[in-house]
């Protein structure tokens, strides 16, 4: 929506799942009319759609996103070992009474939004719109949003409250929906959304298009398939569905008004995020504005913060906006993450990853400080020269001779404990910097405002890819797979766009585990874009996921396999007169 979200005179949908109203839903109410009114008219109507749109910038962008779905997996631990958001970075004490406040936030304003959807989808044909065309577009919006908002519920919290009417009052009781009735419903609004959206909206590029409803039921159908048996028609129903759907979007590439970006490094370039460089590979796309007051709360887009070590302070550097505002650090990579890229093929890493930091402000190495920073004595007196001399360098490789070498060295020894893999450090990491934002108005800014990528063409590739894997088409699987890594291939000096190729029998061999290949490869290409714990909620079942998890992220000791599901909030259960018979998920103890 051009920058901008409107504050819209909602409803509160007052059940077990959602029990309290939160007064910013009635900060904005169109022309002083009531809410009843607002939606018997187009002007009126829109604005609440607008408003059905909101929830989703309280959990991309912001802290809970990047907790609920990147920590707790194989690719993330909490920033130095802290002991923050533990319910869900590491699985301690994570119960009904104490889920976590990102578990207990998605929950409320999810289904917030929803009864926002539900509101408009019934209310549409008292709106007043001259013509079927655009009626059928704004309710295309509204099930593209429910379709959104109810995947994400399903997937965290299972069969749970499914509801596709509006409340307005007090409901004391609530019962639950199979899985399937779920994705029943959410199958059924993305292919209406997908009819009936526009191919773009011209300025207006952050509502949801055709390319992102085809792109949304793409992840849904795969996402649906995994509740099947695993070689049933079933399950080869819902893989064929999304394999075609996927390949429908990248066929129809120029059509969609999509493309891939020329390189990871393109892509994540900061100066490229609001540009066509990513528009283009965006299939959905969550904006921001500079202008503060449009957006949904003064924080933006805060994802810069999240994933950095500290670097200011440091001989010859001081923070500034090319490295970012690194005094919020959540979440650091596991060794696992570092060690699935070969950086001398793959330019991946490179855009992803930050290893060195050249000097920003002048610095003369003394005696006393090559001493604290256990190096030679011999380095006092070199200069380090802003915007030419090395002044920090983080790596996962090991550095030989670090106490001679005149910047800061933390290598793999340093950060990591290599007999497991265990994190060492309590200070330095190697940070991503996927999310750089070169908006910010100054190096000390917390808020940001770049656009977000919710959903992006390179998806699709990996969803057909996984599709096929699942329908032991290993060559189709591998040419899917292979566009991406010739992309991220590095061209020069060496052309290793061969060697990056994979080949049908690498991706078929059953040995080493074909579904781990493709979460090799998701975390390669998708790592910190809000889909890591769905990647691990789908592919691993009940008997794998917490062994997987603990393999790969060492320093997680307290996962289980039931930890697949989040904790229904106690608070949302003791509402309920028959919260007894709704029950807990299972697994946990209230």
């Amino acid at each position: 929506m051009k920058n901008k979200i409107y504050k819209v005179a909602g409803y509160c949908m007052l059940t077990a799942a959602m029990l309290s109203c939160n007064n910013r839903l009635e900060e904005y109410n169109p022309s002083g009319a009531t809410a009843e009114a607002a939606w018997t008219t187009p002007q009126g109507f829109l604005t609440n759609v607008n408003g059905a749109y909101q929830e989703q910038r309280a959990y991309y962008g912001k802290e809970d996103g990047a907790l609920l779905a990147e920590s707790g997996t194989d690719l993330w631990f909490t920033a130095n070992k802290s002991t923050y958001a533990g319910q869900i970075t590491r699985y301690t004490s994570l119960n009904g009474s104490n889920p976590g406040n990102p578990t207990t936030s998605i929950f409320r304003l999810f289904y917030r939004a929803i009864n926002i959807c539900n509101a408009g989808i019934n209310r549409i044909d008292n709106a007043g719109f001259p013509n079927v065309d655009e009626k059928n577009r704004r309710l295309a919006e509204l099930r593209f949003l429910r379709a959104f908002y109810y995947w994400h519920i399903v997937e965290q919290f299972g069969g749970i409250v499914l509801r596709t009417t509006e409340t307005t009052d007090l409901q004391l009781t609530a019962s639950r929906s199979s899985v399937s009735a779920f994705y029943d419903l959410i199958l059924s609004d993305l292919k209406f959304a997908a009819d009936n959206l526009p191919i773009d909206w011209g300025q207006e590029y952050s509502r949801a298009s055709k390319k992102s409803a085809l792109g949304m039921l793409a992840r849904a159908y795969l996402s649906r398939a995994y509740y099947a048996p695993a070689g049933s028609a079933e399950r080869t129903e819902y893989l064929t569905m999304a394999r075609n759907t996927a390949n429908d979007v990248i066929t129809r590439a120029s059509e969609l008004n999509t493309a891939l970006a020329t390189s990871p490094a393109d892509l994540w370039n900061p100066a490229n995020n609001k540009t066509d460089v990513v528009r283009k590979e965006a299939l959905y796309i969550i904006s921001n504005s500079t202008t503060v007051n449009l957006n949904y709360d003064g924080n933006g887009n805060r994802l810069h913060g999240w994933y950095l070590t500290t670097y200011s302070g440091r001989p010859g550097l001081i923070r500034s906006i090319q490295y970012g505002f690194d005094n919020e650090k959540r979440l650091q990579p596991t060794l696992h993450l570092l060690d699935l890229f070969n950086e001398q093929m793959d330019g991946r890493y490179a855009a992803s990853f930050q290893e060195t930091w050249n000097a920003n402000t002048s610095y003369t190495w003394t005696t006393a400080s090559a001493a604290s920073f256990g190096k030679s004595t011999t380095i006092a007196g070199t200069q380090l020269v802003p915007n030419t001399s090395l002044a920090l360098q983080i790596t996962k490789q090991v550095v030989p001779d670090k106490a001679t070498k005149p910047w800061v060295i933390y290598d793999r020894n340093d950060l990591y404990n290599t007999s497991d893999g265990t994190i060492k450090s309590l200070t330095d990491f190697v940070p991503m910097k996927k999310f750089l934002d070169y908006t910010r108005t100054s190096p000390d800014t917390r808020a940001g405002f770049n656009d977000i990528m919710v959903i992006r063409l390179a998806e699709m590739y990996l969803i057909s890819a996984e599709a096929e894997v699942g329908l032991n088409n290993f060559a189709a699987a591998a040419d899917k797979l292979n566009v991406l890594r010739v992309r991220a291939a590095i061209k020069t000096p060496v052309n290793y766009s061969e060697a990056m190729k994979l080949t049908a029998a690498q991706v078929g061999d059953a040995t080493t585990g074909r579904l781990n290949l493709i979460l090799d490869e998701r975390a390669r290409e998708l790592c910190g874009e809000h889909l890591r714990w769905y990647d691990l909620k789908r592919i691993l079942n009940e008997d794998n996921f917490a062994s997987y998890i603990k393999n790969r992220n060492r320093d997680i000791t307290t996962v289980e396999n039931y930890h697949r599901l989040r904790p229904v909030p106690l608070t949302e259960l003791n509402a309920l007169q028959n919260g007894a018979e709704f029950g807990q998920n299972p697994g946990y103890s209230n």
